[in-house]
């Protein structure tokens, strides 16, 4: 799946090349796109990006899941619903959820930015969004966790920057030093 140097290079006529005022999210926007890009190509038969589909791009995220790092166990498992299980697991290494959560909203976007209708983009189909809640929502279960969404921790408001604890208060003085 990761794209080799030879070719990121010989796509780097289409693209403009990697600048140092690139931000991550646009390099990883990218790179994305290149590897959907790449599935399409090597897909039989090998489908045009105005042929596809948000049923090509549940196909896209199914064929990702092999390259997963979480652990989701299964029902059957002893661990399921556990968030850290004690001993190791035959259960499958899956896509985590908010991975896949973040790919589509990238693929989204750069599908737009190469010509893409908004209206007729196969990562906002409603079979693609159903698809990432039936997964959070799975994941949540099997990992004992919760994908509410979290607060943001803020900083105090008085505008002064955090600093590190006061130190504790001084005993009261003894009566005994008073000689």
């Amino acid at each position: 799946m990761a794209m080799t140097s030879s070719s990121s290079a010989s796509s780097s006529s289409t693209s403009s090349p990697s600048t140092p005022s690139s931000s991550r999210y646009e390099n990883q926007k990218r790179r994305d796109w290149n590897t959907f890009g790449q599935y399409l190509r090597n897909h039989r038969p090998p489908l045009s990006l105005s042929r596809c589909s948000g049923a090509h791009v549940l196909e896209f995220l199914r064929y990702l899941d092999q390259f997963g790092k979480t652990k989701v166990h299964t029902q059957m498992c002893p661990f399921f619903g556990h968030p850290n299980p004690p001993a190791p697991c035959p259960c499958p290494l899956r896509q985590a959820w908010g991975s896949l959560d973040a790919l589509i909203g990238r693929l989204r976007a750069a599908f737009e930015e190469n010509g893409g209708k908004p209206e007729a983009n196969p990562f906002g189909a409603r079979a693609v969004r159903l698809y990432l809640r039936e997964i959070r929502d799975s994941q949540a279960k099997a990992r004992g966790i919760s994908y509410e969404k979290k607060k943001r921790k803020r900083p105090p408001s008085h505008g002064q920057p955090q600093a590190q604890p006061p130190p504790p208060p001084l005993p009261p003085p003894s009566n005994e030093s008073n000689h």
